[in-house]
């Protein structure tokens, strides 16, 4: 069945299934791939004029056909995103709390056939790095570790957590996929937020870019959203890693699996990132190279298709690409991050999991979005204890 065909009836379909899978493996690879490049500019002016748009809508806005629309989808963004979003950027650090794993990924410098020396912060370290974050005006922090359960598991997260919520206004966290039980006790704990990339869609490819550990059980990360809003978690950030896969396709599945958890799980907030592969030890080159311009029109299609989400760039991209990015889009962004454990105080010098870009300080970039009119936002939400988000502060 055509991928067109399959989009009309993913309405009616979706409110009887009770895990992504089953929308998902409604869907072959090679039909979204044929029907993403067999778009045409009629397919895209509709896009752009449409007043509600779909899955059809996005597939137009991502395929070559758009391309020469560029300009009027980065207008239409920007103005999507001021109407949304107004004129703020919300500011994270990345905080990496080990880099132990025990799986092998080929495109990631952590990965368990890496010959390097393993770091998992104790809770005093922990607190240097605090201290430092702290000091440059964070107060949204994002846990990072490797996939390594015995070692980083539930219980070193959930004291994690417990340690820095006094210092944070919002914590996330970026690990291992874990059953819907221990995201409710990390929730309890002060958990805000959960980034979980599928990495790739390509189910039938996946296993080469996974060889070993948990982390090749496709299904089970799949799966991880759903067993996140079940448990109730404020926000769940999805994205692919572009470089492994067609970038094209792999944002389709996003947006499929995107619009399966707006309809699922409503009372959740949802982010996308848009990760390119970058240079680590040990990685593999690029599948599929995406451009500037691409990712440009990739972000701005997102941006059209969904006025509610939260777009992320992090460091990995280079500082002229951020400083007009954040004009087209993007709504979330880090800043003088570093990738290895105890990279900001502890221990500067150990290996990180990927070379950034943009290695401009916290205060060079907070400087460089006030001189584009844009106001800085440090934080998201301020909880009671009962977890009643009430008001926004900057």
């Amino acid at each position: 069945m055509a991928v067109t065909s399959e989009i009309a009836i993913f309405a009616v379909h979706i409110a009887y299934s009770k895990m992504f899978r089953e929308v998902f493996e409604k869907y072959s690879w090679e039909d979204v791939l044929r029907d993403i490049y067999a778009k045409t500019a009629a397919d895209v002016e509709h896009a752009l004029n449409t007043r509600k748009r779909g899955l059809d809508d996005f597939m137009a806005l991502i395929s070559p056909a758009a391309a020469p629309y560029l300009e009027q989808m980065a207008q239409l963004s920007h103005r999507i995103t001021q109407k949304r979003f107004g004129k703020t950027i919300q500011l994270y650090a990345p905080l990496y709390l080990s880099n132990e794993c025990q799986n092998i990924c080929t495109y990631c410098g952590f990965s368990l056939d890496n010959k390097l020396r393993r770091k998992t912060l104790t809770g005093m370290e922990m607190m240097q790095e605090v201290e430092y974050l702290k000091q440059q005006g964070f107060d949204h922090v994002l846990l990072v570790t490797g996939e390594a359960n015995k070692t980083v598991g539930v219980d070193y997260l959930r004291n994690a957590i417990r340690m820095l919520r006094p210092h944070f206004a919002n914590i996330s966290i970026e690990v291992q996929p874990l059953d819907q039980e221990d995201y409710e006790q990390l929730i309890a704990e002060g958990l805000y937020a959960v980034l979980v990339y599928q990495e790739t869609y390509h189910k039938d490819n996946y296993k080469q870019y996974h060889p070993k550990g948990k982390k090749s059980n496709f299904d089970y990360r799949l799966a991880t959203p759903d067993r996140l809003g079940n448990a109730g978690i404020h926000k769940i950030g999805l994205g692919v890693l572009i470089g492994l896969e067609d970038w094209r396709a792999d944002n389709f599945f996003t947006a499929l699996h995107i619009s399966y958890l707006e309809r699922n799980f409503w009372q959740t907030k949802y982010s996308i990132s848009f990760p390119r592969l970058r240079p680590a030890e040990g990685l593999i080159e690029p599948k599929v190279a995406i451009s500037d311009k691409e990712l440009v029109q990739l972000i701005c299609a997102w941006r059209i298709y969904n006025e509610e989400l939260e777009l992320s760039i992090s460091t990995r991209e280079s500082a002229l690409f951020r400083d007009h990015i954040i004009q087209l889009g993007a709504t979330t962004i880090s800043a003088g991050s570093r990738t290895n454990p105890g990279g900001y105080a502890v221990e500067p010098e150990s290996l990180e999991q990927f070379s950034i870009d943009d290695d401009r300080t916290v205060a060079q970039v907070r400087d460089m979005i006030q001189h584009k009119g844009y106001k800085p936002v440090w934080k998201d939400w301020d909880r009671f204890e009962t977890n009643q988000h009430i008001s926004h502060a900057v």
